[in-house]
């Protein structure tokens, strides 16, 4: 009987060895050199934790609300495309596992299973991740039909006026299968092959003319609320509270868009301070342990999203893993949270974290 992973890590190594590497490298890889990549990453390992004792934490409470929506922690599934190339049941699956966790998953524009599918495999709540087209009735489309199933939120990514230079994809010949949602939409179908299939296709449809007054159309053809996906910079947040949005998420888009940009967790308190609990500000990229997960609560964060890990738990081990995974960064973060000594997410405070800035600053 194998070994039952007992970290993200490990998860990462069966994902790396079941998957094409084709599959993996799309969910693994970054744009340009891969410097933001890792930085996600790195950055977390460089803010200390600073715990607090003789507390009593004999009852921990990880719940929160987003929305007025309750969820037994703050670890949401993020968007990311293509689930199928992990397992057969691809979000279908996710969402089952993001549902018996209480957990709330936001599915993306590039599922693999359709917006009903999804809609209709589990009772929960989800919110969906919206990219705008060239064609604005594409994404008037996909905006109606979330709102008929049932779905909670609109997720507009606004980082991606182009596709990042994703060297792995164009080496590997990315091949795109045709995307459920857009049947009858949109062809996925992108002429003479050259390089990434993906790569090609976003050029062709994605509108970079998308800006600030496109929020308007967007409240125009839903009553959902408004998150925008991609910021890393104040003054975006700042204008973002301004056009009316119901929350942020701080991405740099899984480090697969601009290189270089810096990691997301190093700009959340920037943000943070820059819309001043007008909305909540929720963090992705980078999160691969409880740790992690409760260094971004303390720097301000409403809740996290998490990606690869996800991908890797249904690679590895279908619905199952993806459930172990959630499971694991809750169960490392009740952890976490008792040895810091704090019952409940609004005891996470500043106090509890030292950045590196801070520590250069205490050796002057």
């Amino acid at each position: 009987m194998e070994d039952e992973p007992v970290n993200i890590r490990e998860y990462e190594e069966i994902a790396k060895q079941v998957l094409p590497k084709m599959f993996f490298d799309y969910y693994n890889g970054g744009a340009g050199d891969e410097y933001t990549l890792r930085e996600n990453m790195e950055a977390y390992r460089r803010i200390m934790l600073r715990p607090r004792i003789l507390v009593d934490v004999s009852r921990i409470d990880m719940s929160t609300t987003l929305l007025g929506y309750k969820m037994h922690s703050p670890i949401m599934v993020a968007p990311t495309g293509m689930h199928k190339y992990a397992h057969p049941e691809g979000e279908v699956a996710t969402a089952r596992a993001a549902a018996a966790c209480n957990t709330l998953m936001v599915l993306s524009f590039s599922s693999s299973r359709k917006i009903e599918d999804v809609a209709s495999s589990c009772n929960a709540v989800r919110f969906f991740q919206l990219y705008v087209y060239q064609k604005r009735e594409v994404s008037a489309t996909l905006v109606r039909r979330a709102e008929e199933y049932g779905f909670k939120a609109i997720v507009l990514t606004v980082d991606t006026p182009r596709l990042g230079r994703r060297e792995k994809d164009i080496k590997n010949k990315l091949i795109l299968p045709q995307l459920s949602n857009l049947d009858g939409l949109v062809s996925v179908d992108v002429g003479p092959k050259g390089g990434s299939d993906l790569e090609a296709f976003a050029s062709q449809t994605l509108d970079p003319s998308l800006c600030w007054n496109d929020i308007e159309w967007l409240r125009s053809i839903t009553s959902l609320p408004i998150i925008l996906k991609g910021i890393i910079a104040a003054e975006d947040a700042i204008k973002a509270v301004e056009m009316g949005v119901s929350g942020i998420v701080v991405s740099n888009h899984g480090a697969r868009q601009l290189d270089y940009s810096p990691a997301t967790i190093s700009v959340l308190e920037e943000v943070v301070k820059a819309v001043s609990g007008a909305v909540p500000v929720l963090i992705d990229g980078g999160i691969r342990r409880g740790t992690d997960v409760f260094k971004a609560l303390a720097l301000g964060a409403k809740a996290v999203l998490v990606g690869r890990p996800i991908l890797y738990g249904l690679a590895a081990k279908g619905e199952k893993g993806v459930k172990s995974v959630l499971k694991m960064l809750q169960s490392e973060l009740e952890l976490t949270m008792a040895l810091c000594g704090t019952t409940s997410i609004n005891e996470i405070t500043r106090k509890h974290v030292q950045t590196e800035g801070e520590k250069l600053r205490s050796l002057l």
